[in-house]
């Protein structure tokens, strides 16, 4: 037999995406919260046997158990209550803009200006 090498072979898979909207990434047919904060950006996902590893420009956004069941869905409490507070934000009504004073000119005026005398 051959002897084993002196350095542990690679376990996982290393990918990159873009976090979609819904803030979770898939992984093996579970699905994993990532912090709303990466909406939209770029996301290195590592996955090995143990735990699934969210980075963000170099900054952690999520880390979770692997799952090795299949079609589930695994949410940080802290993931989902930021993204309810960002849609809670995000929703909050405008307030309808304050309609400024404009002077209110009488039609006779413009008939008198383009010379109409009177009206049919």
């Amino acid at each position: 037999m051959v002897a084993l090498p002196p350095v542990p072979p690679l376990v996982g898979w290393r990918t990159a995406t873009r976090l979609a909207r819904d803030h979770y990434v898939r992984i093996a047919s579970n699905d994993y919260s990532v912090h709303p904060s990466a909406i939209g950006r770029l996301v290195e996902v590592v996955a090995d046997l143990e735990h699934i590893n969210v980075t963000c420009a170099g900054q952690p956004v999520a880390r979770h158990e692997r799952c090795w069941d299949i079609h589930q869905t695994l949410t940080d409490p802290a993931h989902a209550s930021a993204a309810a507070a960002m849609r809670a934000t995000r929703l909050q009504t405008v307030a309808a803009p304050v309609d400024p004073e404009v002077e209110q000119r009488r039609l006779s005026d413009y008939d008198a200006l383009l010379g109409i005398e009177t009206v049919a």
